[in-house]
């Protein structure tokens, strides 16, 4: 049960959502009343804590297989392309020396110099090549769990005060001392014990160690697999190293129907907003519940199922982080995971979705870098609209329209959207300022 029931999450945007809800069939009854605000809340800039800055866009700029490239090089050379497209984030794969080539089972935290994706000199080259056009760098971090440097748990660079009381005492290992995990267990690597003071300590040291722009210089944090340790910690490790961005990776299961929608999906999105509160508000969360419905919605004409703001885009869009496709879920080039990809037919009503809403929306690098210009020019001029509409992270949503063959809104109250084959128009007074397949955005 969340510590804080999820009425309080529903901000500004519930206003507006009452009448199109009932003609969509959607369920508006738990989006009445009053909104107040986030609770415990910074004050401005920030909308939330270590959330950003509230009008970011965020590049994941790597997927499954840039380890088989000279990826750091790769990333430096595009740094001027970065920054013309308007990202202001931009997301690099694990840095460390891992026994995978992908680097998700680091054993060497403080080694970047064995790294599949090239060498410190280079990463570090790569971060100040996109620091240096205003483009903050999020690194990611995998500490659920580590591997060792040449058996089980022979952890160096660092070593734990001890490596067996590191381990979870549940671990495969069998040898581990510590106490139980505080999440799910990861068989292909030794779970730490966050509770034990030591792994706390190298935890810390280390990621402070990376903001340092001697070691990497990196301003945010993607945490991996955080299902598989208590969010407390999340939010300690951010209270220690204070980042600018932190988003964690909590991939919820589907549970029962796997084409629920609105208030029969809500258990979905309500892990996300559990997972938030337990890091003390302290990170946001990747938003797979918005990526499931838009996914349904696109592929089978089911547009209806938007017009309830699915997700946690409609419950606390400060601390959603949008995405169509990431590493694990889509293609990569030569193969990859794409274990549940968006439709490809589809991607752009995905990006005209997330890239016009509030939340912080990331986009993919093969869909940006690699699927072609036409793709290329039109997430951009999305990008662009963004910026020049003031939507942000809070910004408020009018339903207008939501059935079978369309949704539509009017998003900041300044930019009005449309996915889907059926047709609709803002009215008078607006300029289409971008369109594409079975999409349109208009301003004013």
């Amino acid at each position: 049960m969340s510590t804080h029931p999820f009425r309080t999450r529903i901000l500004p945007l519930a206003l507006f959502l009452g009448a199109s809800l009932a003609a969509a069939g959607c369920d508006a009854a738990r989006l009445d009343g009053p909104t107040p605000p986030v609770a415990a809340a910074p004050s401005a800039p920030h909308y939330a804590q270590f959330a950003g800055g509230g009008n970011d866009v965020l590049l994941q700029a790597f997927h499954w297989n840039s380890h088989r490239w000279d990826w750091w090089n790769i990333v430096a050379a595009k740094a001027p392309d970065i920054q013309a497209a308007g990202f202001t984030m931009a997301w690099l794969p694990p840095a460390s020396r891992a026994a995978d080539s992908a680097g998700y089972l680091p054993n060497e935290w403080r080694n970047l110099d064995a790294s599949m994706y090239g060498t410190g000199a280079q990463l570090r080259s790569a971060i100040s090549a996109l620091r240096g056009r205003g483009v903050r760098v999020i690194g990611d971090v995998v500490v659920n769990h580590r591997v060792g440097t040449t058996n089980w748990a022979d952890f160096t660079s660092p070593a734990f005060a001890s490596n067996a009381q590191a381990v979870t005492r549940n671990d495969e290992w069998g040898l581990g001392t510590g106490n139980y995990d505080t999440g799910d267990g990861y068989g292909a690597a030794r779970d730490l014990d966050h509770t034990y003071s030591s792994v706390q300590t190298e935890i810390t040291s280390w990621m402070n160690w990376m903001k340092g722009t001697s070691a990497a210089g990196f301003d945010g944090w993607r945490y991996d697999y955080v299902k598989g340790f208590s969010a407390s910690y999340v939010g300690g490790y951010n209270s220690a190293t204070a980042p600018y961005f932190s988003v964690g990776e909590l991939w919820p299961d589907i549970v029962g129907d796997y084409y629920a929608s609105c208030s029969n999906a809500n258990y979905h999105r309500q892990k996300i907003m559990d997972w938030i509160d337990a890091t003390g508000a302290r990170s946001a969360a990747f938003d797979f519940t918005t990526k499931w419905q838009l996914q349904l919605a696109v592929e089978r004409t089911e547009y209806w199922r938007m017009g309830c703001i699915p997700g946690a885009l409609g419950w606390w869009p400060a601390m959603s982080v949008t995405f169509v496709d990431n590493h694990d879920t889509g293609p990569s080039p030569d193969g990859g995971q794409n274990h549940w990809p968006f439709p490809g037919a589809k991607v752009e009503q995905g990006y005209a979705y997330i890239l016009t809403h509030p939340g912080t929306p990331t986009v993919y690098w093969p869909h940006y870098f690699d699927w072609g210009a036409d793709l290329r020019g039109k997430i951009g001029t999305l990008i662009k609209i963004r910026k020049q509409q003031g939507v942000t992270s809070t910004s408020t949503i009018s339903v207008q329209a939501a059935d079978a063959y369309r949704y539509a809104a009017i998003v900041n109250g300044n930019l009005a959207m449309k996915i889907g084959p059926g047709s609709w128009s803002p009215g008078s007074g607006w300029t289409l300022a971008a369109s594409g397949n079975d999409w349109a955005v208009w301003t004013k």
